[in-house]
């Protein structure tokens, strides 16, 4: 198995793809990366030489942010956007989209599940009615 960047390649995938599992890597940066070590882009990650993966772990390190380098720097990034108070961190910190999506009928990747308000169920209702007779 290949190791590129820290991360183990997929063995039966093409390696333009599996250069993708890289955090930071796409297609685009990938196939740079396939053209700048001259490794053909349909070989297989199994049939790959000791030469030609020791080329791309140089090419990646040499020239690209990748992996926890570029994980710490969005993080920072980030960090920094929320202690300047800016609108962009304050979404941050709330947890609420920060690209101006619209949040009223849709962003539940951010905001999480539904929470419920204003609405008293019937099991509810009767949970609290023994709380108040035991009293």
């Amino acid at each position: 198995m290949a190791r590129v960047a820290g991360v183990d390649l997929p063995r039966d995938k093409r390696i333009e793809i599996a250069l993708t599992y890289i955090y930071g890597v796409g297609r685009t940066l990938a196939n740079k990366i396939l053209s700048t070590a001259n490794v053909h882009p349909n070989t297989r990650v199994k049939d790959l030489t000791e030469e030609e993966v020791g080329k791309l772990n140089a090419v990646v390190s040499k020239e690209h942010r990748v992996e926890g380098d570029l994980r710490t720097e969005v993080a920072q990034n980030i960090k920094r956007l929320i202690e300047i108070g800016s609108y962009r961190g304050l979404r941050h910190r709330k947890g609420l989209p920060v690209r101006g999506q619209r949040t009223h009928s849709n962003a539940r990747t951010r905001k999480g599940p539904r929470k419920t308000v204003g609405v008293v169920r019937e099991k509810t209702k009767r949970m609290t009615l023994r709380e108040e007779r035991k009293k």
